[in-house]
């Protein structure tokens, strides 16, 4: 059975005067498997997206996450507003990175300031991508968006139910 391309779960890994830190294991075979160059005794390759100024995290992309976005934004009409601000930020606002033989990501000071990050990084899973927050920042702001929401819903109300109105995707061949 094959690794899964999507990314499960959320960690604190603790982040080292250098900005090394540790990728839940798990995280890392997502990132093994979705690097079309990779093998083993290779680093893998992973992209983090850092340029959107109201994030206050990391998004880390797979290569074959990344690659679809890349093929997005080449659709779009060269020129265009919209191809601009997607080009800056997902290929000028980026920072294309290795794992290292031991597991370990180094973050270079310009992303780590960007978020604050000091003494523990939390990661999150997020599909095919997972994310990077200083854990106060996350417990603050996210935990909260996530409270304002329940609170909008009827006390019986099942998120299953999102899932009804999703589109049902194409049968792979």
């Amino acid at each position: 059975m094959g690794v899964s391309r999507r990314f499960r779960g959320e960690s604190h890994h603790k982040v080292d005067t250098k900005g090394r830190v540790s990728i839940p294991a798990s995280f890392r075979r997502v990132i093994e498997a979705a690097d079309p160059n990779w093998t083993e005794g290779l680093a893998p390759e992973l992209v983090i997206v850092y340029g959107d100024h109201r994030r206050n995290y990391l998004e880390c992309y797979t290569m074959e996450a990344i690659e679809e976005v890349d093929a997005k934004i080449d659709a779009l009409p060269r020129g265009s507003i919209q191809r601009k601000m997607l080009q800056r930020l997902f290929h000028g606002q980026s920072f294309p990175t290795t794992i290292d033989e031991t597991g370990r990501l180094v973050l270079p000071s310009k992303l780590r300031q960007k978020i604050e990050l000091d003494k523990e990084a939390f990661f999150i899973a997020a599909g095919d991508t997972f994310q990077i927050w200083k854990t106060e920042t996350y417990e603050a702001d996210e935990l909260a968006k996530t409270e304002e929401w329940l609170e909008e819903l009827p006390d019986d109300f099942d998120p299953l139910e999102f899932l009804d109105s999703a589109p049902t995707p194409s049968p792979v061949e």
